[in-house]
């Protein structure tokens, strides 16, 4: 006799419109904790076989489900396509019950449901909530007893139930469900850091950021780490059954202290796992001891959040960063020959052509050519200190403005915070990262011109041509 399981459920993954696609954690760590409570799940990979939206309707057409489910982060590309996806759900002639959830609708659930059609949304973080939403529609309960989703009641009206307590153990949380993705596919993503022969995938470490940057719409507060003995049973998993030899750490802050990246970076070392990895980290962190024992453990890459290179700026962003501190920690990272990544943005409160200037220099000076990089304009998504900012002083409407008239594309403006009209904006922006790219372009000819006549000069038997892959 065949298990009996208690609700099925289909979660759609979206077609990024990528070659390889980021292997969805998300989704991963859903499917875990409904798979544990007794449910059966099967994933919708639309990333993966780049199915026409009509695909996803027939689909549901052809087969039986009690629940579909999507979620989203922000951002203009995520919203239109959750838009696409809900039609497709909504067009279904068994459409099941239709939950979305994620950083993009978590802030301004109401709106969303009322543009998916949507019957529910997962406010935040949602291994509990899901668990708990399945068994009040199992048991015909009501929905105003689940708390972290908000819903439409027979009126239409939207109700937002009170918060989900956040879960304190995260290592409570089951791993993400491999099985259920082709990680042979997944796994051939690139990464800086990441050689030619190793297999890649992302995983995380911890949840959420000690921090509260003006532009961030992370809506949980405070970081939960996982245990660094959870944290390497999961990369042994992966490493023997997968094969995975580099790690991308996607925690929002892996580098949440000195004390914790030394002692995470010696329980890799003791494990004996040898294998290369990435993070993000904070500059403020970095001394000379973490990155020397970071780069023992295997790492090859920390992204960084530099954002500006001014520090009154540093200080309207609530950073809580110096650029003494940032030079300093970017000098010691390069020192021990890991790649940073220099992430900066532009147009936050009280910027102009000067702290552009200063953060396209910094860039220029200290980028090692790992990868390319340019300057984007700041973005209020919803959620984020900064967008509640802009609705106060008249720059936005609110959230249909955002997504609909503001934030069409994430190089372009959705909202100018600063004295510079959008035109003078563009054209500070332009020239700054034309100068990146020329000099992007410029160091990495120069370097296969050298690398050319070195191999006739030397006769490097063991070159293997100029082509990339």
């Amino acid at each position: 006799m065949g298990r009996c399981f208690k609700m099925k459920v289909l979660l759609v993954v979206y077609d990024n419109d990528s070659y390889i696609a980021t292997f969805p954690t998300g989704i991963a760590y859903i499917s875990s904790s409904l798979r544990k409570n007794g449910h059966h799940v099967e994933i919708y990979n639309q990333a993966i076989n780049h199915n026409p939206d009509s695909h996803l309707t027939h689909y549901l057409n052809e087969n039986e489900f009690d629940v579909v489910g999507v979620g989203v982060i922000g951002g203009y590309y995520q919203y239109r396509k959750l838009l696409a996806i809900s039609s497709a759900i909504n067009e279904s002639k068994k459409r099941p019950f239709f939950v979305i959830g994620g950083h993009g609708p978590s802030p301004e659930p109401a709106y969303f449901m009322r543009k998916t059609g949507a019957n529910a949304v997962v406010i935040g973080e949602g291994e509990d909530v899901i668990v708990n939403l399945l068994m009040c529609l199992e048991n015909n309960g009501s929905l105003s007893t689940v708390n972290g989703m908000a819903y439409l009641d027979s009126q239409g009206i939207c109700n937002i139930n009170p918060r989900q307590n956040l879960i304190r153990d995260v290592d409570s949380i089951p791993f993400p469900a491999y099985d259920l993705f082709p990680i042979d596919v997944y796994r051939m993503g690139r990464q800086t850091g990441v050689g030619r022969t190793e297999f890649h995938l992302q995983m995380i470490t911890g949840r959420g950021c000690i921090y509260n940057c003006n532009f961030c719409y992370r809506m949980d507060k405070g970081f939960r780490p996982r245990s660094n003995e959870s944290v390497l049973d999961e990369m042994w998993l992966l490493k023997n059954k997968y094969g995975i030899t580099f790690f991308s750490f996607l925690d929002e802050l892996l580098m949440s202290s000195s004390k914790r990246s030394i002692e995470f970076s010696e329980a890799i070392i003791k494990s004996g796992i040898n294998v290369g990895w990435y993070c993000n980290g904070r500059l403020n962190n970095v001394t000379k001891e973490v990155i020397q024992i970071m780069k023992r453990a295997g790492c090859r890459y920390i992204n960084y959040g530099i954002e500006c290179f001014d520090d009154q700026i540093l200080k309207n962003m609530n950073k809580h960063l110096t650029t003494d501190q940032i030079v300093k920690g970017i000098e010691l990272t390069l020192a021990e020959g890991i790649t940073p990544g220099l992430n900066v943005i532009f147009g936050n409160i009280g910027e102009n052509k000067d702290t552009l200037k200063k953060s396209m220099n910094f860039i220029l000076k200290y980028s090692d050519n790992a990868g390319m990089r340019t300057i984007r304009p700041v973005t209020p998504y919803p959620g984020s200190p900064l967008y509640y900012y802009a609705i106060e002083k008249g720059l936005l409407g609110g959230v249909e403005d955002f997504y609909e008239n503001k934030h069409l594309n994430s190089d372009l403006i959705a909202v100018n915070f600063t004295d510079l009209s959008d035109e003078e904006f563009y054209k500070e922006l332009s020239n700054a990262n034309t100068k990146l790219i020329e000099k992007y372009f410029d160091d990495h000819k120069r370097e296969s011109v050298i690398q050319c006549k070195r191999f006739y000069e030397e006769k490097d038997v063991n070159f293997r041509g100029f082509r990339a892959i």
